[in-house]
């Protein structure tokens, strides 16, 4: 007889109960806190909006550990490539759409990179399995320009009339709050650019797999 062993095709997979998805999992359960922190009194409340960025600060930081844990100790999991990006984008576009209800961010801004963010997000899950489509060094710039941008802008400074008694009205820190807007368009570009070279990957490696 010439019996296989049973296990012999099996496919070994990592469970889904480890640090890096803890992680991933602990960014999204944060979420509502982050919002309720950064959305109180308006976005006036000085205290409330240094808690709302340090939950960002620490889910930004997070989110690199459980990327690196993950690939360093082969701990990828099917769960963590779904959860991650959502996580991320979860963090990242209440953010946006907090920062524009209490007037830090043009809404127009936040629709556009919103949208590019979720249809890249939808779509490379909608391909994983088929096709891959690695993280960049431009998509690593952009995500870095975005957090910065996002975190800075998260802080109660103050601007016109907004948020003047966080730190006073010292013109620096006028100066400060629009040098992240600066930072914040250069993430847009970055966003909208990567975003294109995405699409194109997608694009070149399905003709090549009709091919």
């Amino acid at each position: 007889m010439n019996e296989q062993p049973q296990n012999a095709d099996a496919v070994v997979k990592t469970s889904n109960w480890n640090i890096p998805n803890a992680l991933t999992t602990l960014r999204i359960i944060a979420v509502p806190f982050f919002a309720w922190a950064l959305l109180a009194d308006g976005g006036d409340n000085p205290t409330l909006r240094w808690v709302s960025f340090v939950i960002f600060a620490l889910a930004m930081i997070t989110d690199k550990i459980d990327g690196d844990l993950a690939r360093k100790h082969n701990l990828v999991t099917d769960f963590g490539k779904i959860a991650d990006p959502i996580a991320d984008k979860a963090v990242t576009g209440m953010a946006f759409i907090g920062l524009s209800i209490v007037g830090d961010i043009w809404w127009w801004v936040t629709v556009i990179v919103l949208l590019r963010e979720w249809s890249v997000t939808l779509l490379r899950l909608s391909v994983l399995k088929r096709i891959v489509i690695a993280a960049d060094q431009l998509g690593k710039i952009k995500t870095t320009v975005q957090a910065v941008a996002l975190g800075g802008l998260l802080l109660p400074l103050p601007h016109g009339s907004a948020h003047g008694g966080a730190f006073g009205d010292a013109l620096v820190w006028e100066l400060l709050f629009y040098a992240f807007q600066i930072c914040l368009a250069v993430a847009v570009a970055l966003t909208m650019w990567s975003g294109f070279q995405f699409f194109q990957g997608v694009w070149k490696q399905r003709a090549s797999l009709r091919s």
